[in-house]
């Protein structure tokens, strides 16, 4: 993704067909040709009224009539390549937009998603840049052929009457006007459609990934009347974009139909002043006829373009939006680390919301694992998000090794942490293929290895397929202990010095959890661990724990000395009954 979005849309857009030259120069120049064609025929008309057919030279006539023959069959190769090998320019301009889009969304950051809703995000990346690949093939053939057609057909009537020429001529700017004055309300009902458009997707997408919530609160109905809802928005702004259209298009025919009765009006006044025959006037008409089909063109290329550009803003819009946590332009590879990780005086906010962490200082030692425990919404998971840069701080520095992580690129710095969620994401693939995504490239036997590692092994051999099982949507397929484990074969896979279990266990049953603890702690062997848990039990073995409260951390050390202190862990200790 080389382009520079911050310049002008044209300019962005035209940069598209740089890599495509040779196909855009084949439909352009097919185009041309086909203009030719269609030029030919009023004057080939015109030379038979007047003088083949009256003075009765049929093997000039014929000859002419071959000559139109010969055109139009040329006309129907131009027209054959412009459709496919136009069509073939759009759709590679769509594949390179679409790869520049989804590049885009991949590099942006964790606060991007936060506001971002999938729904979207898909219309942006699907019904937005197919109606951008229309614009890419028909914009600058339907242009390019209907100004060579206007000027061509005005060039031959003004050698036939040049008056009449001259008040046609007079007459393209008044339609224009009709198509420039409209064209302002016609660009923002189009807008309004895309945006409609990108809610009932959001509606889709949403109503679809949470069928199970919704059937499980019977909220079928409630689902059903909110989508109405946001059809019935898209069928009003629909509704006004097809009428801003309708008066659009009927201004433009009357311009049309104007023209052709002033020819008829004007051409019969001059027939009967005895200053232009009816050869001429048949010819006349026949370039009219010609000439409006472009102006009928540009018509439908006005349509085209309102469409495509209200598209082709919206996906600009996204292309310019910065990431905020970037790479700093001197960012170096973070090589292999020993793990030791601080956070020297750290604070954070979400935006310009209020402050969540304020003057945190911690020190993991290599190999050590810390807990975090507290009161949810104290700001345990965004401690841990700060340590692979899903965010920046605010103020202060996260350090592992004692480098500043703002100083290394993200890619390198990622490699060296493993991160295993509350929530696992499972692609809709085979275990094998999820297990992997740990480490692309990893052949059959490593992931089989880090399957045994995380005590899966068995039970993915135990399924039909086996590792070529699929798992389903996000891992439906499997219970939440099978997902929690390939998570963990994953990063088995990974291996990274580092590892950050994020409440890895909270949402299993006692039993499922005391399965896969096991697999942790196997996991967790010689790595520098951050654990952030809701259930003290998990986290009691912790070499240090830090209980996160409102202020920062508000206790830290070890679990017998956190009790003994009897001060804020002590009472979660005591609420969750263990002992």
């Amino acid at each position: 993704m080389n382009k520079d979005f911050s310049r002008s849309p044209l300019r962005v857009f035209l940069s598209y067909y740089g890599p495509h030259r040779r196909l855009l120069t084949l439909d352009l120049g097919m185009a041309v040709l086909g203009v030719g064609a269609d030029l030919l025929f009023p004057w080939a008309t015109r030379q038979a009224l007047h003088g083949l057919l009256p003075e009765q030279k049929y093997t000039a006539f014929f000859t002419v009539m071959a000559i139109l023959l010969l055109a139009y069959i040329l006309r129907a190769v131009t027209m054959y390549i412009v459709t496919l090998y136009g069509h073939l320019l759009g759709v590679r301009v769509e594949a390179d937009m679409r790869e520049d889009v989804f590049r885009k969304v991949q590099s942006l950051s964790f606060s991007f998603f936060d506001h971002n809703r999938t729904g979207r995000l898909m219309s942006r990346m699907t019904t937005d840049l197919f109606e951008i690949t229309e614009l890419a093939h028909h914009g600058p053939e339907n242009v390019l052929q209907a100004s060579l057609t206007i000027v061509g057909a005005l060039i031959i009537l003004a050698t036939i009457r040049w008056e009449l020429a001259l008040v046609l001529l007079g007459l393209v700017p008044v339609l224009l006007c009709v198509v420039i004055c409209l064209r302002t309300r016609f660009r923002r009902s189009s807008i309004g459609v895309k945006a409609e458009m990108a809610e009932i997707n959001t509606a889709v997408e949403s109503g679809v990934s949470g069928v199970r919530t919704v059937k499980a609160f019977a909220n079928e109905n409630a689902e059903i009347q909110k989508f109405e809802r946001s059809n019935q928005r898209f069928k009003n702004a629909k509704r006004q974009y097809y009428k801003d259209f309708a008066i659009f298009n009927a201004g433009t025919e009357f311009g049309i139909a104007l023209m052709q009765l002033t020819v008829i009006a004007l051409g019969g006044f001059y027939i009967m002043r005895g200053r232009m025959d009816l050869a001429d006037l048949v010819a006349f008409s026949l370039y009219v006829s010609t000439f409006t089909a472009p102006v009928r063109k540009l018509v439908s290329f006005f349509e085209m373009f309102q469409s495509g550009s209200a598209g082709f803003l919206r996906y600009l819009e996204l292309m310019r939006t910065q990431a905020e946590v970037q790479d700093a332009p001197d960012a170096r590879e973070l090589g292999q680390v020993r793990g030791e990780i601080e956070y020297r005086d750290v604070s954070f906010r979400y935006d310009s919301g209020p402050e969540i962490l304020h003057k945190v200082n911690l020190r993991i030692n290599s190999g050590e694992t810390l807990a975090l425990v507290g009161p949810s919404g104290s700001g345990k998971t965004t401690l841990s998000q700060l340590l692979p840069r899903f965010y920046d701080v605010t103020e202060g520095a996260v350090l592992v090794d004692g480098i500043d992580v703002r100083s290394v690129t993200q890619d390198s710095l990622r490699r060296q942490i493993g991160v295993i969620q509350q929530e696992v994401f499972l692609f809709a693939d085979t275990i094998r293929e999820n297990i992997r995504y740990g480490r692309p490239g990893a052949t059959d036997a490593e992931v089989e290895q880090a399957a045994r590692l995380a005590a899966i092994h068995e039970e993915i051999l135990a399924m039909p397929q086996g590792y070529d099982s699929f798992v389903g949507e996000r891992g439906v397929m499997l219970s939440g202990g099978q997902k929690q484990r390939v998570a963990i074969a994953r990063v088995f896979l990974k291996n990274p010095p580092i590892l950050v279990l994020d409440e890895a266990t909270s949402a299993l049953d006692s039993v499922t959890e005391q399965a896969i603890q096991h697999s942790l702690n196997e996991l967790s062997r010689g790595r520098t661990v951050i654990v952030v848990a809701h259930r003290l039990s998990t986290v009691r073995g912790a070499d240090h724990i830090a209980v996160v409260g409102e202020n920062g951390i508000t206790e830290y050390g070890t679990h017998k000395e956190l009790l003994a202190r009897g001060g804020e862990y002590a009472a979660l200790w005591n609420a969750q009954k263990l002992g």
